[in-house]
């Protein structure tokens, strides 16, 4: 386990703030699939008590980036192409029908504000940093949810939306998936933009399956 630092951030509770910088070093691959999470020794390295420590392993057990083995304790989750899968799927369903709902309700000023999204995504591209570059992703997919206007299905996206947060970082670190990111926004805009539902529906199905298919491949290079 590398040194850790704790993220401080004065409107967070103490929990929320370990479970990010615990997140972030999973992300960053600082904390590795099969290291354990120590209560007493992360603890000790972060400055807290075990409490928040207890807290955030179990948000990070809901997020899928740990899990708990019997007689071991918990440790980092490695990750899976069976878990990748299921996880898709249900992301690709649920975002298919968004779009279609989007198709049918967006406005012409959300249809510019995903124009704005879609400039900013390139934008944070320049910086590599991957935190940004995701949270770019997040927000142009967040306007389509929106603009679906089911708030049953923008709590189910909203939830799924942990699950598939590590995918979404792995996918990004790959600076070769930019172009056809891109692309692939640009076209969900301009068949939103024409209410063209089945092209929506379809450039979001290449969208998604797109990146599960090079996670994949990034799963079976780390096993």
């Amino acid at each position: 386990m590398q040194d850790l630092e704790l993220n401080t951030d004065a409107y967070l509770p103490l929990r929320d703030v370990v479970f990010n910088t615990l997140r972030e070093a999973i992300l960053r691959g600082d904390l590795k699939p099969g290291e354990r999470l120590m209560e007493l020794q992360l603890a000790a390295k972060l400055g807290v008590s075990r409490t928040p420590i207890r807290e955030a392993i179990r948000m990070l057990q809901q997020e899928g980036l740990a899990v708990t083995i019997p007689r071991r304790g918990a440790e980092v989750a490695g990750m899976t192409e069976k878990d990748m899968e299921d996880v898709l799927q249900i992301r690709e369903a649920l975002e298919i029908l968004a779009v279609q709902l989007a198709s049918e309700k967006v406005t012409d000023e959300q249809v510019d504000e995903l124009a704005e999204k879609v400039k900013a995504f390139e934008e944070v591209l320049k910086t590599k940093d991957i935190k940004q570059i995701a949270q770019a992703d997040i927000d142009f997919h967040d306007v389509i949810y929106t603009a679906a206007d089911n708030p049953k299905l923008l709590g189910m996206l909203n939830n799924l939306r942990e699950q598939i947060y590590r995918y979404r970082v792995e996918y990004l670190k790959d600076e070769k998936n930019y172009p056809r990111l891109i692309e692939e926004h640009q076209q969900i805009l301009d068949g939103l933009r024409r209410r063209d539902k089945a092209y929506v529906a379809e450039m979001t199905r290449t969208h998604v399956d797109n990146q599960a298919n090079a996670v994949k491949n990034i799963i079976r290079r780390q096993e």
